[in-house]
């Protein structure tokens, strides 16, 4: 029970944080103003980096080792 607790408090933050940079991210897109995509980006790149702090180990784990297997997969495929 309490786990479920838990998982619940986490993915209340990250869905409100994945909701406000989606919005971000179309306005970005779909803006020619110049402030608004500068505001735009910032609030994503807050919003990233907001999620990151309320996501579990285990994925924070997964998000450092990927960049790192996919470098080695290229070096690999290119000999």
């Amino acid at each position: 029970m309490a786990e479920n607790v838990e998982v619940i408090i986490m993915l209340i933050p990250l869905s409100m944080t994945l909701m406000i940079a989606s919005v971000a991210i179309y306005l970005w897109v779909n803006t020619t103003e110049e402030i608004v995509k500068v505001a735009a980006a910032i609030t994503a790149l807050l919003c990233l980096f907001v999620s990151l702090f309320f996501v579990p180990w285990p994925i924070k784990l997964l998000i450092l080792i990927v960049p790192f297997i996919i470098e080695k997969l290229q070096r690999v495929a290119s000999r």
